[in-house]
């Protein structure tokens, strides 16, 4: 489990490809700290860390991850957001993000405003609680955020300064693909009214 929080990020220095999988070679400062068999947040997609070296450390995307998440689009050179595991202990500063992409959706625009930045993303609905609601919780690329301006099939999402230098959404322009995913709680609650219909 993640809060959104991201610690830092991280460049690709490989891709390796593996009948269905990639197997992705990331250079990161907090190697020395990982382990074998750790959880790791890449763009909010959570995955294993399968192999380590003094500068890199190497996790594996399955077939599915890479069509249901914006990974497959990776190339090496490419920044991705990181976070581990987060602590029982810790602060969730963020909201509960469970690293299970729901689904990828386009940024359609970036506007300035005055020092920050709205961000525009489109998405195809997919029911089931797949969807934001005004002031609610969304993670893009793994960046637990505020939902505003919360459409049928869109949302903006308002970057401040530390956030935009400190994650790959200095990246991101229109026509990024980006990984949403919807807030846990909201969709147990579609699931439950879907129960009791």
């Amino acid at each position: 489990m993640f809060s959104g929080i991201v610690e830092r990020m991280g460049r690709i220095v490989d891709i390796r490809t593996e009948q269905t999988n990639k197997h992705f070679v990331l250079e990161a400062d907090f190697v020395g700290e990982l382990k074998i068999d750790q959880s790791v947040s890449h763009n909010g997609v959570c995955l294993t860390v399968v192999e380590l070296t003094e500068r890199t450390y190497t996790v594996t995307a399955m077939h599915e991850t890479l069509i249901k998440s914006n990974l497959g689009k990776l190339k090496v050179g490419d920044y991705v957001n990181l976070e581990r595991s987060m602590r029982p202990d810790a602060l969730l500063d963020g909201h509960i993000v469970q690293g299970h992409v729901d689904q990828t959706a386009v940024c359609t625009a970036v506007e300035d405003a005055d020092g920050s930045w709205y961000y525009t993303f489109e998405y195809e609905p997919l029911g089931r609680g797949m969807t934001t609601v005004e002031k609610g919780s969304v993670a893009v690329n793994g960046v637990s955020l505020t939902v505003v301006n919360s459409q049928k099939n869109s949302f903006q999402v308002a970057i401040i300064p530390y956030t935009y230098e400190n994650t790959n959404f200095q990246y991101i322009k229109p026509g990024t693909t980006i990984n949403i995913e919807f807030d846990i709680i909201g969709k147990y609650i579609a699931r439950l009214m879907e129960n009791y219909k």
